[in-house]
């Protein structure tokens, strides 16, 4: 459901009478349903974003939010901090943006055959082993290919999984998590070594806030974030729970700012701005979303996130929150967030056209550092990145550091734990299968 608050569906389940019920969390003032009309929805209601959780309150205070001009830690970006301050750097400039006027090399590559309109990994995999030199020594010198230079500069051997199961997962067509289903996912998602367990917003309901704090009374080594609104009252119900993070989120594309919260984006970023001093106040990590960020005016995007950035927000999260993400366009927006942004990158991939996992590994290649996961991809419509599906991807490219970060031999069982619970069938080509060989000590397609 894109990054989205949603209420636990042990809980309220949609109550029409309750501000943020079952897939409605952002959508109940202003009519824009998080139904399943998937990718391609027209922006009416059901334009299929799932609720990446806004639902701003009527009540607000209208004198909520203003721009504190005293606010510490701007980003030398955009030394303003407002939305009408420009960012210099010409990544920001959307007009005649791609691929090619980032990366020189790929016009070479489009030579041969239209790198323009071919997906990233196509791209590099069609020229990797011709481009790189080697010295006289044998070591390589002068990469000149994308691949190298995204394999040098990524962080495909320093990253970090948010697994969202607790919380994006809860949004899947059969899941029901009672409380001891939650702590018996969570630990078990602990002991494979994920490194953020994310949880349904504790202002979802009164469920939601019990669970999430029973969650980080556990002891996890996992650090225990919760979804909210970007919202000074979800905010502090966070707070108050123990959680040690915050992923807060506020639909930032055209649709969404007119169906879902009717708000605009210097409302956005001045509803940001209070909110990350008051978590920040608490010394809880925060991160910041665009809810369907993908679709959003990238330039103001880049603006936005550059504000966040100064105001010591953690992370930034890129959420393709309706699935329709290409890989190339992947490698274009995170490339340009990376030029903009110093904190982290925290990224959200839906499946509907099945490249959600790619996508992830795309993103790390280009400077992502955290990915957003759910146990065998369960979520909202088609789901998100599958847990096991990431680690098979990045098994290839070092499966040494992947065999040291992560406990490979717990995920069969962490696997069929969640589809007993949801009562679905693991299928045939589960990409983890292949993993077994990671640990049964034949490793024959790593070696």
């Amino acid at each position: 459901m894109g990054n989205g608050a949603s209420s636990s569906n042990s809980g309220i389940r949609g109550e029409a009478t309750h501000p943020i019920g079952h897939h409605t969390s952002h959508t109940l003032e202003n009519g824009a349903s998080s139904g399943s009309m998937g990718a391609h929805g027209d922006g009416q209601g059901g334009v299929g974003v799932g609720g990446e959780g806004e639902g701003v309150g009527e009540a607000e205070a209208e004198g909520e939010g203003e721009e504190d001009p005293n606010v510490k830690g701007r980003s030398s970006r955009n030394p303003g901090g407002d939305l009408e301050t420009p960012i210099t750097n010409p990544a920001v400039d959307m007009d005649g943006f791609n691929l090619t006027t980032l990366h020189p090399q790929l016009r070479e590559l489009g030579e041969c055959g239209g790198a323009t309109e071919r997906r990233a990994s196509s791209a590099c995999s069609s020229s990797a082993g011709s481009l790189a030199r080697e010295s006289d020594d044998g070591s390589e010198e002068g990469a000149s290919t994308v691949a190298t230079s995204m394999r040098s500069s990524g962080n495909l051997s320093n990253f970090s999984i948010i697994d969202s199961t607790l919380r994006e997962g809860e949004q899947f067509a059969t899941a029901y998590f009672t409380t001891e289903q939650k702590i018996q996912i969570a630990r078990a998602l602990d002991d494979f070594g994920v490194e953020y367990i994310e949880v349904t917003s504790p202002a979802a309901s009164e469920r939601s806030r019990a669970d999430c704090e029973a969650l980080c009374k556990l002891g996890l080594r996992a650090k225990i974030l919760c979804h909210i609104r970007c919202h000074m009252d979800d905010a502090r119900i966070a707070v108050q729970t123990g959680v040690d993070g915050i992923n807060m989120c506020i639909g930032t594309s055209s649709q969404l700012m007119k169906h879902s919260h009717g708000k605009d984006m210097a409302y956005i970023a001045a509803k940001a701005k209070e909110v990350i001093e008051y978590v920040k106040a608490n010394n809880i990590e925060i991160r910041f979303s665009g809810e369907d960020s993908f679709r959003s005016d990238f330039g103001e995007i880049l603006k936005l996130y550059s504000l966040v950035d100064g105001l010591g927000a953690n992370r930034v999260g890129i959420a393709d929150t309706v699935g329709g993400a290409t890989s190339f366009e992947v490698f274009d927006k995170i490339h340009a967030l990376r030029q903009v942004v110093g904190c982290d990158i925290e990224t959200h991939f839906h499946n509907d056209t099945g490249c959600a996992v790619s996508n992830a590994y795309v993103a790390l290649e280009v400077g992502a550092t955290h990915i957003d996961t759910t146990v065998l991809g369960i979520g909202e419509r088609n789901g998100i990145t599958s847990l096991g599906g990431l680690m098979a991807c990045l098994a290839p490219s070092d499966r040494k550091y992947i065999l040291n970060k992560y406990k490979i031999e717990k995920l069969e069982y962490l696997e069929q734990l969640v589809a007993d619970i949801v009562g679905v069938e693991i299928p045939f080509n589960n990409p983890s299968a292949s993993l077994k060989r990671l640990f049964d000590g034949t490793g024959r397609s790593f070696n």
